[in-house]
This record gives C-alpha cells, structure tokens and sequence, in this order.
C-alpha cells in the first residue's frame, strides 16, 4: 500500500509544470588572454519550461570570476544571459574555472566553464627619440 501510495505521489509530483533551464554552450575558451585585462563571455540560455525561471545564486569556483546574472524570473519561452567576467590579475599559464548556477529548474544546479590561457601582455615598443637637427636660427 505504502509503494503504490508513494508511486501515486511521484507521478504527480512529476505533471506539475517546472522551470527547465537549457544553455546554447556550458563552456567557452577564451584562447589566449593577457594578464591584467578582464575577458568576459556571455552565456545565452532559455526557459524552455512552463512556469518563470528563478536564478538563486550563480557562484563562481574562484574570485578571479565574476558573475552578472537576472535576478527578475525569466518566463517561459524567454532567453536571457548569465555574463562571466573572468580577470587573470597576474596569474600566467592554463586556467579552467566553473560557474555553478542554481535555480529552481527541472534539471538541477548547471556547470558552467570558462577555460584559456593567459599570457604576459606584450610590451610596447619605446618611440624613438626626435631631435631637432636643423641649423637655422
């Protein structure tokens, strides 16, 4: 009695419309990057549920990363963007980092990553000195 019971429930449980948050990519490389100037990627997903999408939190693995994400509930059928801002400060070689995005969809808490390699930025070359070499006065 107690199976069929709690059978019943789940089947229930499972008609109810929910929020399904689907991403166009859970990751982007960036290529190589140089340090000390922040790279940003736009991650482009979809309410492809029945009911508003909630963000509740999108934290980041690091505090290199830096999330910009909707606070306002995302209907069904609508896209919005979760903006990963990453900054190499000093850092030098191959990074990989996550993004985990918890929300109240169907699918779960999602793993975003944002991957590269940062490289020293290139030195500009001094400009050569002018000298003023005429003779007339």
């Amino acid at each position: 009695m107690f199976l069929l019971s709690y059978c019943l429930g789940s089947a229930q449980n499972n008609s109810e419309p929910k929020a399904i948050i689907e991403f166009e990519s859970l990751e982007h490389d960036f290529g190589k990057i140089y340090d000390g100037k922040p790279s940003s990627h736009e991650f482009v997903f979809t309410n492809k549920g029945k009911v508003p999408l909630v963000l509740s939190n999108v934290q980041p693995a690091c505090g290199c990363t830096t999330p910009e994400w909707p606070r306002e509930p995302i209907m069904p059928g609508e896209k919005a963007k979760i903006k990963a801002i990453y900054n190499a400060g000093t850092y030098r070689g191959v990074f990989s980092k996550g993004i985990t995005v918890q929300s109240n969809s169907a699918n779960g808490s999602v793993q975003l990553i944002i991957k590269g390699s940062v490289l020293d930025t290139p030195k500009e070359p001094k400009s050569p000195v002018k000298l003023d070499v005429g003779g007339g006065f």
